[in-house]
């Protein structure tokens, strides 16, 4: 591999870490400030997770 991808790779990792944790995050703090309206927002954090997960493994598979 040459040292730009390693590098691409790279930050897609880690920008893909850093979503996935914002997106945990604001789903805890909602669930915290509305404990009722957990099942919906379970739901909608982990198909928001899968899709940067999605874009993220794309995005790594373009790399090699």
């Amino acid at each position: 591999m040459e040292m730009p991808k390693i590098i691409g790779a790279g930050l897609v990792v880690i920008g893909t870490g850093i979503g996935i944790g914002k997106i945990g995050a604001a789903a805890l703090e909602g669930m915290a400030r509305q404990p009722e309206q957990f099942g919906k927002l379970q739901t909608a954090m982990l198909i928001a997770a899968a899709l940067v997960e999605g874009v993220a493994f794309a995005a790594l598979f373009a790399v090699n």
